[in-house]
């Protein structure tokens, strides 16, 4: 157990980004509440995870972390939650067929609603309000009363993250993960893309060894993984009153969990070392994620890795690098020496969506998918060079045909974003730009593999 900590120690320390409630008792009565009720998830899942994710430490294994930018109430639906569920099935199966090697799959799903926000107001027309924070916060309509944050939405968050977390378990358990419905899960609008196509091969591929194995007595019957996948979730612990109402101790080693999710990162505006987010997450055992940008200075680096990761666990630590595309050769190398150099074992994976957000000039947020797959290919060529393992991708998609990302093989123009733009705060890749990213990691991976593979012949 973390020394001196308890779940309420960050409440002693500044934090940022913190909603100001009007009503702090009806914000005490709230949190009263959500300490009865059930964990979303379980302490034994969570080490599970952190197990898979010091296999992608130790270069055996790939972190896909995706989902929605901020979940909504209003987009809550089966379907939306499947078919997200099935790009990051599609995106794992081409990883794992390029790599040779397990793929860790964790959503950004059941419990990621708020968003730091850049500017704590929104003006439009002359009229100035309180900027919208996220779904669990206060509501998207620019209307006075909407805007003030409510205790009461986190109820209902914590409702629709137990319903999606349902969901994807049956998913993931049921049957709908049996690879031979690899075919099946080309959705429809992708099937007649160039990445549709690309999948449509690489199942035919995968159809063939399940035919060749299932020949040989191999089926799903008799190895379950062919038939079911683990599934973890996860999201930005930002706000700290639900995260510590969602903690509790495990019976069975007597260690602090943050029920809530099974990873937590902290977020690029909220890594001070001296501040409650990190305070907060110190002393909880959940496998943690920190974004590191181009502020972060690599000293502070070794020193925020020390108070996350004190006993240097493998697994316990993801460094997700968000630089923008033409900063990752300048600002990479540094973080990875000193963390070799200090010997610190750390997941590395890379944002390349929050370095990237442009304005259109019809005055929609939007990311470059060309960029985007330019600072994944820069921190995969920067892993290469200093001889490290580039560990893992996190980004922001969803499994609807969006027109959210301008350019990638849909070349979606800027006249085109008003078409289907429904996120509720940062632009998405939609399905087809997904499988895009997927396929060009998978190159990626695959040469690495292949020169892994020279490297043993030689030796």
């Amino acid at each position: 157990m973390a020394e001196n900590w308890k779940p309420d120690s960050w409440r002693a320390k500044p934090a940022k980004h913190l909603p100001t409630y009007p009503d702090e008792a009806v914000l005490s009565a709230v949190e009263a509440q959500l300490r009865t009720y059930p964990p979303l998830v379980f302490a034994g899942e969570a080490r599970k995870l952190k197990a898979d994710l010091a296999e992608v430490c130790e270069g055996r294994a790939f972190l896909l972390q995706g989902g929605d930018c901020a979940e909504s109430f209003a987009e809550f639906s089966a379907d939306n939650i499947r078919d997200t569920f099935r790009v990051l099935l599609q995106m794992s199966v081409a990883l794992t067929y390029a790599a040779g090697s397990p793929v860790v799959k964790v959503g950004r799903i059941a419990g990621q609603f708020a968003k730091p926000r850049s500017s704590p107001t929104e003006t439009i027309d002359g009229v100035t309000l309180p900027s919208y924070l996220g779904d669990n916060i206060n509501g998207i309509e620019f209307d006075e009363v909407a805007r003030v944050p409510d205790p009461n939405r986190l109820l209902r968050a914590y409702s629709q993250s137990a319903s999606t977390l349902n969901l994807i378990r049956a998913f993931a358990t049921g049957g709908y993960a049996d690879l031979d419905y690899v075919h099946r899960w080309n959705l429809g609008f992708v099937a007649d893309s160039p990445e549709g196509a690309r999948y449509e091969q690489l199942a035919n591929n995968i159809t063939e060894a399940l035919n060749f194995m299932r020949a040989c007595g191999v089926d799903s019957e008799s190895q379950p993984q062919l038939h079911t996948t683990d599934f973890y979730i996860s999201h930005e612990s930002l706000l700290l009153g639900y995260e510590q109402a969602m903690t509790r101790i495990d019976s069975t080693t007597g260690d602090w969990y943050d029920t809530s999710a099974h990873m937590l990162w902290i977020g690029d505006r909220t890594r001070q070392p001296d501040h409650g987010h990190v305070e907060f997450l110190r002393g909880v055992k959940n496998p943690l994620g920190m974004k590191c940008g181009p502020s972060l200075d690599p000293e502070e680096l070794i020193r925020l890795t020390d108070i996350l990761n004190p006993a240097n666990e493998p697994g316990r630590l993801t460094l997700i690098c968000r630089f923008g595309a033409e900063n990752v050769e300048k600002h990479l190398p540094a973080l990875i020496r000193v963390i070799e150099r200090e010997g610190r074992k750390v997941v590395w994976s890379c944002d390349p969506m929050h370095g990237n957000t442009i304005k259109a000039s019809s005055g929609y947020k939007t990311r470059p998918v060309d960029r985007v797959l330019a600072e994944v290919q820069s921190f995969m060529a920067v892993h290469r060079a200093e001889g490290t393992h580039a560990g893992g991708v996190h980004f922001e998609m969803t499994g609807q045909n969006v027109t959210e990302c301008i350019g990638g093989a849909q070349a979606i123009t800027e006249t085109e974003l008003g078409d289907r733009y429904h996120t509720h705060c940062d632009p998405r890749l939609n399905a087809s730009q997904s499988l895009e990213l997927a396929f060009l990691i998978a190159e990626g991976l695959k040469k690495e593999r292949v020169e892994a593979q020279k490297l043993a012949a030689s030796a």
